[in-house]
């Protein structure tokens, strides 16, 4: 039973408030759960209270390594393990390739030493077992669904009033007001809490929006994953259970009306003619879903000014899905911000799990990782997206190259795999630490 904290729950004052009760802010809670501290987690949409049979149409995350090492050391990943042919696959092979040109680079998890490059995971799958583990802790209060009406922060505390929901009736609204010694924003790109603060954005289109849908194909994944790079942007189809696929399909903007417009059948062609024949035909698509792709970047100066406020997750950056590097970039925020809250913790009797030296060295390590996985993502695009000639024989030459040099494929496998030399520090948790 979720722990709705209606006019029931005395709890007002917190040690840890953290906006945003998805994936990430759900992950950030039960990382931090182990310290006793109390924990109030807000979202906005209510959980399902019923599980239903796993659907066609289910979204899915790509699970770098490290971020397998990350849930590991939380104590989740047993149960995640678990699910094996439920809505959990590994990607032991990484297939990399230009449309129209010969070049290809093979990354193979035996290579680099790793039961699995990566995993697929349905979000329902991971969703359902944060929720349980969630509602297991003692020590984290759920407000959902409840919305934030108003924040203040000061350099003693933040306060929030909330409006919640209260049950039975629907419709009836009932205001709480909170505090907090740390308030973590996790609400996603579109943060309307990290707006109503005043931390602004930077914020730039690509022109292209990713196409999303579940697909079956006639021949068997393999566990191996495809990233495709085309003239309108990549096409990434990952492995998942039961002979499907997940894709994603980058197009141009001014193509995307006329593409979700296709029938199945067209659309399963079109798609056919991008991606090609490595798994035979395609067989079934599942419901199309689409979004904007946008690079979004915090204003440095303007989050200097806040108290008591941390971001994490797509509240923090907005990367473009090339390098499926999205998610796995908020679990490092995240394993980063709970090192450095339990080390404050632990090492003394009195610590404040939201003082600005903790906050300021938290925003500073995550920075190298951020510009890095930005940067080449941007990279990627323009290189992938030019189509001249010349630059079309490099990238050929490059692909090909990269197949046969050992340490620069072991280099790119690393980078794919979130624990490469350009993620900078990393964290005890993303290489499968314990932090208690």
């Amino acid at each position: 039973m979720t722990k709705h904290s209606d006019e029931s729950v005395a709890k007002k004052n917190f040690d840890i408030v953290i906006v945003g009760g998805g994936l990430a802010g759900a992950t950030m809670a039960l990382a931090l759960a182990p310290l006793k501290l109390s924990i109030a987690v807000i979202e906005a949409h209510p959980y399902q209270q019923e599980q239903t049979q796993p659907s066609f149409d289910d979204r899915c995350l790509a699970l770098a390594w490290s971020s397998r090492q990350i849930y590991q050391s939380m104590g989740i990943w047993k149960q995640l393990a678990q699910r094996d042919g439920d809505g959990f696959e590994a990607i032991k092979q990484i297939h990399i390739s230009d449309r129209g040109h010969m070049g290809v680079t093979r990354l193979d998890h035996q290579k680099e030493g790793v039961p699995a490059l990566g995993y697929v995971v349905e979000s329902r799958v991971l969703g359902k077992i944060l929720i349980e583990q969630m509602q297991h802790k003692e020590n984290i209060h759920l407000f959902c669904p409840a919305l934030i009406e108003q924040i203040q922060s000061t350099s003693d505390e933040v306060k929030i009033s909330l409006k919640l929901e209260s049950l039975p009736k629907k419709n009836n609204y009932t205001v709480k007001n909170l505090s907090a010694r740390l308030l973590i924003v996790a609400d996603g790109v579109n943060s309307k809490t990290r707006e109503s603060l005043g931390i602004q954005i930077n914020q730039r289109s690509y022109a292209q929006t990713a196409i999303i849908a579940n697909i079956e194909t006639e021949i068997p994944h393999q566990n191996v994953a495809y990233e495709r790079f085309t003239d309108s942007g990549p096409l990434a189809v990952l492995p998942l259970t039961r002979h499907r696929c997940s894709l994603v399909w980058t197009v141009r903007d001014e193509q995307l009306k006329e593409i979700m417009a296709l029938n199945d059948a067209d659309f399963t062609q079109a798609l056919q003619q991008r991606f090609g024949y490595r798994l035979g035909q395609i067989n079934k698509v599942g419901k199309r879903a689409s979004y904007p792709l946008v690079l979004m970047t915090i204003d440095n100066n303007t989050l200097a000014h806040q108290n008591r406020v941390a971001l994490i997750g797509n509240a923090a950056h907005g990367v473009h899905p090339v390098a499926g590097q999205g998610f796995n970039l908020g679990l490092r925020d995240i394993s980063a911000l709970a090192e450095l809250i339990v080390n404050e913790m632990q090492t003394y009797k009195s610590g404040d799990p939201g003082n600005k030296a903790l906050l300021d060295a938290y925003w500073q390590w995550r920075q190298a990782d951020i510009r890095q996985v930005t940067s080449i993502t941007n990279s990627l695009i323009k290189l992938f997206s030019n189509q001249s000639t010349a630059l079309a024989m490099l990238r050929n030459s490059g692909l090909f190259m990269t197949d046969i040099i050992s340490p620069l494929k072991h280099a790119i496998a690393h980078e794919a795999m979130g624990s490469g030399m350009l993620q900078g520090k990393m964290s005890k948790m993303a290489v499968g630490q314990s932090l208690f």
